[in-house]
C-alpha cells in the first residue's frame, strides 16, 4: 500500500540572511508576489498531473520565510493541492513563520487560508543570543507571537538553537525551562552547527566564534532530553520532541522515507512514478526558477532514478534519526534490499556491543548514546 504523499512548498525569501543558515534563502528589496504565486501554482499543477490523484498526508510551507507570503497565495496553493490530490479531513498543513510583529499580524489570515499548524523560528529567548544569531525579532516579540499562535492555530511548535558560543549548562536549562513552560505539544531543539558557506563559517575559521566542546555539547543534549521529558515531550527524532500523537507528520514522512514532492526554488523531492523512485530538484535561484516555470511548466534542473543501494543509504541516514528506528520489512519493500545488504556487518556488531545500536523484533534503532554519535556512526555503518 502506497503511503500518503507529503507536499513541500518553498518560499525562498527572507528579511535578512541569518549567519548560521545554509538553506536556500534570498533577500530582496522587492518581491513580485503575483509572479511567484503564479509560478508556484503552475509547478504544482505540473507535478500533480504526472503523479496522479495521490493521497495527501501533509502540506508544508517552508523557506526562506513563508510567513512573508501573501495569505491569499497560501490559500490558493492549499485549494489547488486539495483539488489536485485526495486530501483527508485531518490533513496537516504547516507554515513556518518568524515572530516579527509584521508576520504575527498575518496569523489570522493564514489560519483562514487553511493553515492548521504553525512552526515559529524563535531560536532563543535571550536578546543577546538573538542578536548573535542575526534574528530580526526580540525575545518579547517571540513571546507575543507565541501567544497569538496559541490563540489562532489548533497546533503550534517553535524552534530553539542551543550549544551557542559561550552557552553553559545552567543557562541552557533555565532558557529551556522557560520555553517548556509556554510550549504546547511539540518543540524542535537544535544544536548549533557550523555549515559551509555561512557567515558563521567565516567567523569560525578566524576564531571569532567558538562552539562548546564535545563534552559540553553532549551534556547539553542530555539536559535537553531530560528537561523536555519532564514536561511530557519525548524525543521522537534527534532534535524533535513531542507528546505522543503530536509529532510533525510532514517531517515523519522524510524520516520514514515516504514519497514527498518539492515545489518552488531549490526544492527537492523523492516521488514514485511507475516502478521508479525519482530524485527531483528545482533550480535554486528564484528568478531563473520562475522563468523556467513560465517557459516549461516546471523549474526542474535534475531528475534521476534512485538506485536500490542509494535508497538503502538514504533510508538508513534518515530513519536512524528516529527513536523508533527502521522497520526491516518496510526497508526491504522500499529499497529492494535486505538491511544486511546495506550496512557494514562489523560496524553493526561493534555498535551493538558498545550500546549504540539495538536490533531486534524486526527493527534497527539507535540508542540515546548512539544518537549522540549518529554522524560518525552512520559514516561507518552505511555502505
Amino acid at each position: 500500500m502506497q503511503l500518503p504523499l507529503a507536499l513541500y512548498i518553498h518560499w525562498p525569501f527572507c528579511l535578512a540572511k541569518c549567519p548560521y543558515c545554509d538553506f536556500n534563502s534570498h533577500v530582496r528589496e522587492r518581491i513580485d508576489q503575483r509572479r511567484f504565486a503564479a509560478a508556484l501554482r503552475r509547478e504544482l499543477e505540473w507535478e500533480a498531473e504526472r503523479l496522479g490523484r495521490r493521497r495527501l498526508g501533509s502540506i508544508f510551507f517552508g523557506g526562506g520565510t513563508p510567513s512573508l507570503m501573501a495569505p491569499e497565495t497560501v490559500a490558493a496553493l492549499i485549494a489547488d493541492a486539495t483539488r489536485l490530490f485526495v486530501a483527508p479531513p485531518d490533513l496537516e498543513i504547516t507554515l513556518e513563520a518568524n515572530p516579527t510583529s509584521v508576520e504575527a499580524g498575518r496569523f489570522a489570515a493564514f489560519r483562514h487560508a487553511g493553515v492548521n499548524r504553525v512552526s515559529l523560528g524563535v531560536q532563543s529567548l535571550d536578546d543577546a543570543a538573538l542578536r548573535l544569531l542575526g534574528r530580526e525579532h526580540s525575545a518579547a516579540q517571540a513571546l507575543a507571537a507565541l501567544d497569538i499562535a496559541r490563540r489562532t492555530f489548533p497546533r503550534h511548535s517553535f524552534d530553539l538553537i542551543y550549544a551557542r558560543p559561550g552557552q553553559d549548562l545552567a543557562g541552557w536549562r533555565a532558557e529551556l525551562r522557560q520555553a517548556l513552560g509556554i510550549a504546547a505539544d511539540h518543540l524542535s531543539l537544535y544544536q548549533l552547527t557550523i555549515e559551509p558557506g555561512t557567515g558563521f563559517a567565516a567567523l569560525h575559521r578566524r576564531g571569532a566564534i567558538i562552539l562548546p566542546d564535545d563534552d559540553t555539547g553532549a551534556a547539553l543534549y542530555d539536559a535537553t532530553a531530560e528537561e523536555a521529558s519532564r514536561h511530557g515531550l519525548d524525543a521522537y527524532e534527534v532534535s524533535n520532541y513531542a507528546r505522543p500523537g503530536a509529532e510533525s507528520r510532514h517531517n515523519l514522512a522524510y524520516w520514514r522515507y515516504a514519497d514527498y514532492a518539492g515545489i518552488g526554488p531549490g526544492a527537492h523531492g523523492r516521488v514514485s512514478i511507475g516502478n521508479a523512485l525519482l530524485a527531483t530538484r528545482r533550480h535554486r535561484a528564484p528568478e531563473p526558477w520562475a522563468e523556467r516555470v513560465e517557459r516549461n511548466g516546471h523549474g526542474s534542473t535534475d531528475e534521476a532514478p534512485v538506485s536500490a543501494q542509494e535508497r538503502g543509504r538514504e533510508m538508513l541516514l534518515m530513519g536512524l534519526r528516529l527513536t523508533e528506528g527502521i522497520d526491516e520489512d518496510r526497508f526491504a519493500a522500499r529499497t529492494g534490499l535486505s538491511l544486511d545488504a546495506a550496512i557494514d556487518h562489523d560496524t553493526l556488531v561493534r555498535a551493538q556491543d558498545a550500546g549504540y545500536l539495538l536490533r531486534g523484533e524486526g527493527r534497527l534503532r539507535a540508542t540515546g548514546e548512539g544518537r549522540k554519535r549518529l554522524d560518525a556512526l552512520l559514516t561507518a555503518l552505511v555502505l
